[in-house]
């Protein structure tokens, strides 16, 4: 199974590229495409990851291959799904919150024969929906896999930050980035923010 990851987002910041890093590592570069990738730069940095596209997945695969992984999905993903297919569509899109319904939008819309199907009504992380994609196409049933809604990370004795999102668990703990919780911990995220706020992007 491939797992392919649509990239959506204007451009790839810190945190958009540890979710892609950790979904690479969890399905292998090997088992991994972005695609969508349509500038030098991007497609260059995200080479370390796995194979890159500048085309579009409604350009690669054909409705029949494929299985969209989509919130709004009415159908939950079961391992009999993936009989027969090829790749997994994952959107790379950062959480909303509240969601906007951006992954039928931007994905499910353009290839409405396709199979679309949800792992669960709430949100995941990019890197949390591929873990969850990746154990249900070795035969695990979602009933089977744990998961929890929410993630605090504790910045101090008094703040925290607070993730709304759903996390697979595994070990008894969700399976989220080191390094994410190393970014949102350090001054980076907020040097970023300030960046995005005048308008500047991230790096």
């Amino acid at each position: 199974m491939i797992f392919v990851i649509e990239h959506l987002e204007p451009e790839i910041g810190k945190w958009l590229y540890i979710e892609y890093a950790h979904a690479s590592s969890i399905v292998g570069r090997d088992k991994i495409i972005f695609t969508n990738i349509r500038d030098q730069r991007s497609l260059e940095i995200l080479s370390n990851l796995g194979s890159v596209r500048r085309e579009s997945f409604a350009e690669i695969f054909s409705p029949k291959e494929i299985i969209i992984l989509d919130p709004k999905a009415p159908e939950r993903l079961e391992p009999e799904d993936l009989l027969g297919k090829t790749a997994i569509i994952v959107g790379g899109i950062l959480g909303d919150n509240p969601p906007r319904g951006r992954t039928y939008k931007l994905i499910t819309s353009r290839m409405p024969e396709a199979l679309a199907r949800n792992i669960g009504r709430g949100q995941f992380s990019i890197d949390g929906a591929v873990y969850v994609a990746k154990l249900v196409s070795e035969g695990i049933r979602l009933e089977n896999i744990p998961v929890r809604r929410g993630l605090r990370i504790r910045l101090n004795n008094k703040a925290e930050i607070y993730l709304p999102y759903w996390y697979p668990i595994r070990d008894g703990k969700p399976v989220v980035s080191e390094d994410l919780i190393k970014y949102l911990k350090s001054d980076e995220i907020i040097e970023d923010e300030e960046r995005i706020l005048r308008g500047e992007g991230e790096t």
